[in-house]
């Protein structure tokens, strides 16, 4: 279905480093279902991207300053990966805040192969399950995650991948998230007021 999330912003949170492929599949894949995308980053104007970490590849036009996004403006947001992207973005403390508040929300958020690591450097991965690429398993376990294998895991809206290989199952998982991502907040949000 071409507009299942019609009306539907998403936050896509890259850095110079970005995997290409990371970067431009999720976001073809959200925007033929309806759904328009932002690329926010640490600075304004161009990101450049990577074939495999270490063969510059297109660059990209940032269309906000993630310090100055708002995640109220968002319904989910996507993290690719690529071994640098992740590194840039979790030394950059609005972007850290930026995870933090998008977690609080509910909303659901897809991340791939390198980008679980802005999710440790936000404390939010303790207590999820989720998979990534296998270098950062054990940062994600120290951190508190139960990581597994799989090319596609989701916990409560929480939807990672391991690599390029798995984005075919990764693109399909996030526009079924996304889609359902309004439903889940809200059943959240009654299961937190009936808990209290």
């Amino acid at each position: 279905m071409a507009s299942e999330l019609e009306g539907q912003k998403i936050a896509i949170l890259a850095a110079d480093g970005v995997e290409q492929v990371e970067l431009e599949q999720p976001r073809d894949a959200v925007e033929s279902a309806g759904a328009r995308t932002e690329l926010l980053s640490l600075e304004s104007g161009r990101i450049q991207a990577m074939n495999s970490d270490i063969n510059p590849a297109d660059s990209f036009e940032v269309d906000k300053i993630v310090g100055d996004a708002s995640v109220g403006d968002y319904d989910g947001l996507i993290v690719p990966g690529g071994a640098v992207n992740p590194d840039n973005l979790r030394m950059d403390p609005d972007a850290v805040s930026f995870v933090q508040e998008f977690f609080k929300t509910g909303k659901p958020v897809g991340v791939i192969c390198h980008g679980p690591w802005i999710l440790v450097e936000a404390d939010v991965a303790r207590g999820r399950t989720l998979t990534s690429y296998p270098s950062i398993r054990t940062d994600l376990r120290n951190a508190g995650a139960n990581v597994i294998d799989q090319e596609v895991v989701t916990d409560q809206g929480l939807v990672t991948s391991r690599s390029p290989d798995d984005l075919p199952a990764f693109c399909s998982k996030i526009v079924e998230e996304f889609a359902e991502g309004e439903h889940q907040v809200h059943d959240e949000g009654a299961t937190a007021a009936a808990a209290s």
